[in-house]
């Protein structure tokens, strides 16, 4: 997701709470976030992982406290799927 000029302080204190859900009874493997200047990246891992994410997003409880971050970003949050991993 872009963040919005100057947003990033805000960014980093809404990430500093921690995730808006119980992380060990989602189903995820791993969860990251990496903050940049102007953007903003959300990594999730886990088998079924995208199942998992649409039922966070659709949790009333959880998609409320995504709403905090509204302000902070420019346009839609984009959804990307892993085309290449590798591992040694």
């Amino acid at each position: 997701a872009r963040l919005r000029p100057g947003s990033r302080d805000d960014a980093a204190e809404i990430l500093a709470e921690g995730p808006p859900y119980a992380i060990g009874a989602s189903g995820l493997r791993r969860h990251s976030v990496f903050l940049g200047e102007r953007e903003v990246v959300f990594m999730f891992e886990g088998p079924g992982v995208e199942q998992l994410v649409r039922l966070l997003v659709n949790d009333r409880a959880a998609s409320s406290a995504f709403s905090r971050w509204g302000p902070f970003l420019e346009g839609t949050p984009s959804l990307c799927r892993e085309e290449f991993y590798w591992e040694r």
